[in-house]
């Protein structure tokens, strides 16, 4: 198996126990299985926000954890503050790795302790449900979107350390700019294209396997509300460029309409997501707004996505150039 891939194997589990939608407080929960002491092979992945000239650098594993807890918070309909605020957190809890070991029996990304009422050493493990139990607990914290992050952290935490959470600020206010969309263009990865060989059969809706895999999975973190199309059960061959990715079943859309800032916000919080995925879910390209980010080409990060659009009309040049929509296809 080669270095990508065995390094995304380990991490598969992440989608692959999606447990469906619960109840979590009064937050609408997606969980799924943590896995237990997985380790990125170092270098197999190397992510990148960039912010107002402030630089922050991330492995595979916590480029996933770090995305997944803002897309949690966008989710949620949360500031960009809730996300720097868990950001930090994590950051100095464990570093973005969802640990099974602490100081007593503490666990997971926030190292949250059953023996204090977080819920099961299983449940602290999974990192959907972690991460919405710190934001059930944000919430209630009164005012804190004015606090500073560290006291909002701490109010939440309740730690040795309470200082410490401002040591991650910078990073982790970056991060959460970048990954909640409101920096767009700010976050990329580079990966390998080495993907292993995979099934070209058509699932009942559509998609390749793997291509259903990353339906399910954005369905499953950003909401059942999400506007999918480009696929189709008997599938498509036609409406879209010639050599187009959707005429294998490899290709999703997720539409972001009207074209709005608020939408092409939410747009780039989902494209994000999808780089900081893309090692473990054979990502092979994201295109959104004017911006394409490819595989083989993920040194250059986000490149401008060139496309005649000389001869058709406003509406139609914005379909064509994905302001209205994030495309997204996975290696064969």
């Amino acid at each position: 198996m080669t270095t990508r891939s065995a390094a995304a194997a380990r991490r598969r589990g992440v989608v692959a126990g999606v447990l469906g939608l619960a109840v979590l407080g009064t937050a609408t929960v997606v969980g799924w299985d943590a896995l237990r002491g997985s380790s990125v092979l170092p270098g197999s992945a190397q992510c990148t926000a960039v912010v107002d000239g402030h630089e922050v650098g991330l492995d595979a594993e916590q480029a996933e954890n770090a995305a997944l807890i803002t897309a949690i918070s966008v989710r949620r309909g949360m500031p960009a503050r809730a996300a720097s605020i868990a950001l930090a957190t994590a950051y100095q809890e464990s570093d973005l790795y969802n640990v099974e070991f602490g100081d007593r029996d503490s666990l997971g990304l926030f190292q949250q302790r059953p023996s204090q009422g977080w819920g099961t050493e299983e449940q602290v493990l999974d990192p959907v449900y972690s991460t919405n139990a710190f934001y059930d607990a944000l919430v209630d914290v009164d005012g804190y979107e004015g606090l500073e992050i560290t006291v909002a952290a701490q109010e939440v935490q309740r730690s040795g350390f309470p200082n410490a959470y401002s040591d991650h600020e910078l990073d982790a206010r970056a991060l959460a700019s970048a990954l909640t969309g409101n920096s767009r263009a700010s976050f990329t990865c580079e990966t390998d294209d080495d993907a292993e060989p995979a099934s070209s059969q058509l699932t009942g809706v559509g998609l390749t396997p793997r291509a259903e895999t990353v339906r399910q999975e954005l369905v499953a973190v950003f909401g059942e509300d999400l506007a999918l199309g480009g696929y189709a059960p008997e599938g498509v061959s036609t409406g879209h460029m010639e050599g187009s990715a959707h005429y294998s079943g490899r290709a999703v859309d997720v539409f972001v309409r009207p074209i709005s800032e608020d939408n092409k916000t939410r747009g780039w919080a989902i494209a994000h997501y999808l780089v900081a995925q893309a090692d473990r879910l054979d990502v092979d390209t994201v295109i959104f707004d004017g911006r394409i980010w490819t595989t083989r080409r993920s040194d250059e990060g986000w490149r401008d996505y060139d496309v005649d659009t000389s001869d058709v009309d406003g509406a139609t040049a914005a379909i064509l150039e994905h302001r209205d929509h994030v495309h997204v296809d996975v290696a064969e």
